[in-house]
């Protein structure tokens, strides 16, 4: 594998020509795969004024944001993708002081929406699109009428083991790390699983995740490109109506999702809504059983789930139609290996034995940018520590059992804090989130509170559930949080929701 992302794009344009490569449905435009290729090619040399290394892109998911992100590329830039769902001005900020850069591509239409005001260093999309002049439309025009080969000699070309973006992880824990991902990393990811769910230049794909997420760019963005789909994009994935409206009217055939995200469509829905989908992933976070019912009830779907990393470019493991176990995160994909390792001795687990999830593989990432001792703890041995905890049965499938922080000590047993999210789920109204929070105990070291985002029958819950938990398992206390705060992903931030909780109970 030589390519690097940026070729395999002007590869799938000179191919597909006059097929559409973006719906984008939150400006109304429809770009051609040629079209496209002009544009990235302007953008390319727009960047040019701009200091090589890393260059921020602040867009929300469109057309616009994908082409910025190939132009950078093609100019030898990398993204460093900026989240602009919590904190913008502080992460823009934080991203060029870790990342040391200066310019940082975004919307003027973006900050306005979202209050964020300018910082130094910010350069408008809209105005780098409206001041084009003829003549680098003509140079475009006639650049990408090239020969393939030649096209690619006036864009950059380098190493597949370069790195070709830069994101963050979540902070969900702590201060978001820097993760160094490949051209090798991403390509051996989306060649990985494509082995195992088929996909060809025929789907098309709804793209509404955020491009500053792993989940999003690697699927929502590359994956298409890599096989020549059309991506059907829109920038909020919180607007479930109009999601449900696009899915019907544009007819994707596939989508994938978070669980926040998939409840709003399931509820916003009607039947028949999605009979053009036939496949639906749900990743990074784990997916209620009520979840996956609702979708087969309602729309004779079959949410797939899977299971991955920002370290790992993302995806692990997947249910496959041909091999699905509801409840895992599925058989491994090809080039991907996983170890289980025992958490207090080390040694390799047995199946069905709980561990921690050891990675190794193409698509685990350089490193830590800036940052050796995170990056030598969390790679040993060619091994990636996913910090998470689960175990391989005897079929080969994954099952997750949270993250090894969401398992706490208490009276001397680990309790997963998951596990109490899961049974709780089953006996909480469909309507009511939750999320299990670990507070210190002077006596048994840890007590275990459930943030819940409507008021329940507590002394009900605690009897259902009592009959599956073990007694220090179960919740001493329910803490009423209507909105449980949000990552751009959609996961809960269990850093916030353990903050309130604890504000609340003082």
């Amino acid at each position: 594998m030589k390519a690097l992302l940026h070729h395999i794009f002007i590869e799938q344009a000179k191919r597909q020509g006059k097929k559409l490569a973006f719906i984008d449905c939150t400006t109304n435009r429809r770009i051609s795969y040629e079209r496209a290729l002009m544009g990235a090619l302007i953008v390319a040399n727009r960047f040019k004024v701009y200091k090589d290394g890393y260059l921020g892109i602040m867009i929300p998911t469109s057309a616009g944001c994908a082409l910025s992100i190939i132009g950078a590329l093609m100019n030898g830039k990398i993204p460093v993708m900026i989240n602009y769902s919590t904190g913008a001005k502080e992460n823009v900020e934080y991203a060029k002081r870790k990342c040391n850069f200066e310019t940082v591509i975004t919307s003027r239409a973006l900050l306005n929406k979202i209050n964020c005001p300018h910082v130094k260093g910010m350069v408008y999309i809209e105005d780098i699109m409206d001041n084009i002049k003829k003549t680098e439309k003509i140079k475009a025009l006639l650049l990408s009428r090239l020969p393939l080969g030649l096209i690619k000699k006036t864009v950059h070309s380098g190493d597949t083991d370069e790195e070709c973006v830069i994101l963050f992880t979540s902070g969900s824990e702590r201060d978001p790390k820097a993760v160094q991902l490949t051209h090798r990393n991403i390509l051996s990811n989306i060649e990985g699983f494509s082995k195992v769910i088929q996909l060809s230049e025929e789907d098309r794909i709804l793209a509404n995740l955020p491009y500053f997420h792993v989940f999003g760019l690697t699927v929502n963005l590359w994956t298409p490109i890599y096989h020549g789909m059309t991506i059907i994009t829109y920038a909020n994935p919180l607007d479930y109506r109009r999601i449900c409206e696009i899915i019907k009217e544009e007819k994707p055939t596939m989508f994938v999702g978070t669980p926040s995200f998939l409840w709003g469509y399931l509820r916003r829905s009607e039947e028949g809504d999605f009979k053009s989908i036939r496949l639906a992933v749900c990743g990074a976070d784990k997916c209620p059983d009520s979840l996956r019912e609702g979708f087969l009830k309602k729309h004779g779907i079959t949410l797939l789930e899977g299971y991955g990393t920002t370290e790992t470019s993302p995806v692990i493991s997947v249910n496959t139609p041909d091999a699905n176990k509801p409840g895992s995160v599925g058989r491994l994909i090809p080039g991907v290996e996983v170890k289980i390792e025992d958490y207090e001795t080390g040694e390799e687990c047995p199946p069905n034995k709980v561990g921690r999830i050891l990675v190794r593989g193409d698509s685990v990432m350089k490193g830590y940018l800036d940052d050796l001792e995170e990056t030598s703890l969390r790679l040993r041995k060619g091994w990636y520590d996913t910090g998470d905890m689960g175990y391989l049965d005897e079929d080969g499938f994954l099952w997750h059992a949270g993250r090894l922080k969401r398992f706490v000590k208490i009276g001397g047993e680990m309790v997963s804090l998951v596990r109490v999210e899961n049974v709780l789920e089953k006996y909480l109204p469909a309507d009511v989130e939750c999320c299990v929070v670990e507070l210190p105990d002077p006596v048994k070291g840890a007590r275990i509170v459930v943030a819940v985002t409507k008021p329940i029958n507590e002394k009900e819950i605690i009897k259902k559930i009592a009959k599956e938990l073990p007694n220090i398992a179960l919740p001493k206390h329910f803490i009423v949080i209507e909105d449980l705060p949000k990552m751009g992903s959609g996961k809960i931030d269990f850093r916030k929701t353990t903050e309130m909780v604890q504000e609340r109970l003082h």
